[in-house]
């Protein structure tokens, strides 16, 4: 069985705390010895800058930089930082020249809301790897036209996961909209177990309701994205927005989030899932995968089903074609040898390593690589409606989500209400826009 919650996360602070005591630091010198394999292995310590979320947990990464090192010489010295810290403080490192050699950051690049990662990194167009992503990802990383990064997750969509069992048990069938979805909640809440596990302490995923539902956005007016670009029209004029902070608000007071879910961590959700203690949960299709590797009794690929999120009444299933991605500093000292790196992590062989090792993941965004999706996945997949969530699409989103995250605690706790969060979100989007000099808010 899998170790105790409160061991991973104090494991998990442990490592933060050492990475943040040599973060920003590059090491080595340029100096060769002689190699096993009969060539020059360089002695030389590249910096891997990432977030937590931005490295999988199975520490496949690091097992492919261990292989790395052995065939090369080349180290690599990963920095963690927490999730919330990690995009002021890579923005701080990247103005003041002491940024990792290696960076991990959320795409895409190219809006004007993204950590510009055009102006810091090397451009990588002529990679030979390049042109092996698929398009949607490579575009991802690309301003003008321009590469500057390297990704590898296939699109992100984001599902209620349930357990068949409890729903059997119970005689409830998949919700297809808010009030069926109520219904469910209630019953599931009356019969002793939570409903929904939510965890709001890693500050991202309380969001997702809110920005992974743009097809509603859409069906409102195909249009919707851009014109909010523009500044034609703004986030109160979008119904679905604050009805859905509204329904967040309202099942949150219902109980159907449990009595712990402010102190809830995202970490812990695979074992309240296992346990059957919770009946519902947000995730990629994949993280069954992670929790039959956590949990293989529980026999999670075959006994959680999924459907759309229903809020709002929403049906259309949020795709992101853009996910973490890794980027040379273009100011570091070793950019070849971090090219060298990527060319290693883009061989088919280490592509292969990678899906494989790393069990929340069922695809990569190399069509080369064949998805672990079960043939009735794929058939629901094929099934469903889909549209690009939000925060690839809209600018001053995506670089607000954690503070969005913060709104809704606040929501949820009464110092908040649903109006207050969305005139908060506004609000950010202003004074970001604003201090980006964006000609749609600054004339």
């Amino acid at each position: 069985m899998k170790r105790s919650g409160k061991k991973l996360i104090s494991l998990t602070l442990a490592a933060i705390l050492a990475a943040g005591m040599t973060a920003g630091c590059s090491t080595g010198t340029s100096s060769t010895k002689s190699g096993d394999n009969g060539g020059a292995k360089k002695n030389v310590t590249l910096t891997f800058g990432s977030h937590q979320s931005g490295l999988p947990t199975s520490g496949i990464v690091q097992e492919l930089a261990k292989e790395f090192e052995g065939e090369t010489g080349i180290k690599i010295d990963f920095q963690i930082s927490p999730d919330a810290q990690w995009r002021d403080l890579i923005k701080v490192k990247l103005d003041s020249g002491e940024a990792p050699d290696i960076i991990c950051v959320d795409t895409p690049i190219s809006l004007v809301s993204s950590i510009h990662m055009d102006r810091y990194c090397a451009e990588l167009t002529d990679q030979d790897w390049v042109n092996r992503m698929d398009a949607s990802a490579k575009s991802a990383v690309s301003v003008d036209n321009k590469v500057y990064g390297i990704t590898f997750p296939g699109a992100k969509m984001y599902f209620y996961l349930y357990n068949k069992d409890i729903f059997n048990k119970l005689g409830l069938t998949v919700p297809t909209n808010y009030a069926e979805f109520k219904d469910v909640c209630q019953k599931i809440k009356d019969s002793g177990t939570t409903p929904i596990y939510e965890a709001t302490t890693n500050g991202w995923h309380q969001v997702l309701p809110l920005f992974e539902t743009g097809g509603l956005w859409l069906a409102q007016d195909p249009d919707i994205y851009q014109k909010l670009n523009d500044n034609k029209i703004d986030l109160d004029q979008i119904p679905a927005l604050s009805t859905i902070i509204g329904q967040l608000d309202e099942c949150a007071r219902a109980g159907y989030f449990g009595d712990d879910y402010l102190s809830n961590a995202w970490e812990n959700g695979k074992e309240a899932m296992a346990s059957g203690r919770c009946a519902m949960t947000i995730a990629e299709l994949g993280y069954r995968g992670q929790i039959d590797a956590d949990y293989p009794d529980f026999k999670a690929s075959e006994k959680l089903g999924a459907f759309v999120m229903p809020w709002g009444d929403n049906q259309t299933v949020g795709v992101n074609p853009a996910s973490n991605a890794y980027f040379i500093n273009k100011d570091g000292k070793y950019v070849e040898e971090a090219k060298q790196f990527f060319e290693f992590l883009s061989r088919p062989e280490n592509l292969q390593k990678r899906l494989d090792g790393q069990p929340e993941l069922s695809n990569l965004c190399w069509s080369e690589i064949k998805s672990k999706y079960s043939e009735e996945d794929q058939k629901f997949l094929d099934s469903l409606k889909k549209a690009n969530v939000v925060q690839t699409s809209v600018n001053y989103i995506d670089s607000q989500w954690m503070d969005v995250g913060k709104d809704l605690e606040s929501m949820y706790t009464g110092a908040m209400t649903p109006k207050d969060v969305l005139d908060s979100i506004m609000k950010r989007r202003t004074e970001q826009a604003t201090l980006q000099k964006d000609p749609g808010w600054v004339k």
